[in-house]
């Protein structure tokens, strides 16, 4: 069992919040550090190695999406923004440039807590899976290797975040088979019906997987769509372990 206590970085320019959950985090067990703007957001990311950033999308200096990018350079931590009330576009914006989610401000502590909690406990999971899994799986010009977690394209690596990985694995394992968006969350985000996520986070994840992946983003061949149920892929996609 892994007794490791988990660091989350907060970052927001507005010091109650800073405050408020950074006592609240920590009254949960976590270890927390604290940026008031990106810049610094990148510095302590260096020095403290956190396990999971909370981040604002307004920051001064280097805003969210900018920071976000950064870390999405170099890490594939999660990152869960924090954006305003009723605004998609930051939303779908923090989703398209690598956030694993998004929480709308004011937001409840609780639900922040038990998102963060579930992110970090499927991180943990793919982590210690018993290696290997099913080794090295071809499809068609695909090479995904579920031991390293990596995807080559025509022998080119695709760099994948743990959370897109985790959702193409998740295809692949039930090819020919439609899997729902709530299954999706569940399983890949490690969200229950209770969170109310908006299944959003899941299209958006699928077009990033489509763009990094089909020859034609536009007219996927892989990652089919089931309108108004999920995706799936189709059972003619030959699939062949090494």
């Amino acid at each position: 069992m892994n007794n490791k206590i988990s660091k989350i970085l907060v970052v927001d320019d507005e010091t109650s919040i800073r405050r408020i959950l950074a006592t609240s985090l920590s009254m949960a067990g976590y270890e927390v550090v604290t940026a008031a703007n990106g810049l610094e957001a990148l510095d302590i990311f260096h020095q403290e190695i956190p396990d999971l950033v909370v981040l604002d999308v307004m920051l001064p200096k280097l805003d969210g999406y900018g920071v976000c990018q950064h870390l999405r350079q170099e890490s594939n931590i999660p990152i869960i923004m924090l954006t305003a009330l009723g605004d998609v576009a930051d939303k779908l914006i923090g989703l398209e440039i690598g956030a694993d989610d998004y929480v709308s401000k004011p937001f409840s502590l609780k639900e922040l807590e038990a998102r963060i909690c579930a992110l970090l406990r499927r991180v943990e999971k793919s982590d210690t899976s018993s290696m290997p899994k099913s080794g090295v799986v071809n499809v068609g010009t695909l090479q995904i290797d579920t031991n390293k977690r990596q995807v080559y394209k025509e022998n080119e690596r695709i760099r994948l975040t743990g959370r897109e990985f985790s959702l193409l694995e998740m295809l692949v394992n039930c090819c020919g088979r439609i899997v729902s968006r709530s299954e999706i969350i569940e399983e890949v985000w490690g969200y229950n019906k209770a969170y109310n996520v908006d299944t959003r986070i899941v299209d958006v994840h699928i077009s990033r997987l489509r763009f990094n992946l089909e020859k034609d983003p536009k007219n996927p061949e892989l990652i089919l769509t089931a309108r108004g149920i999920g995706y799936f892929f189709p059972r003619l996609v030959q699939l062949t372990h090494a």
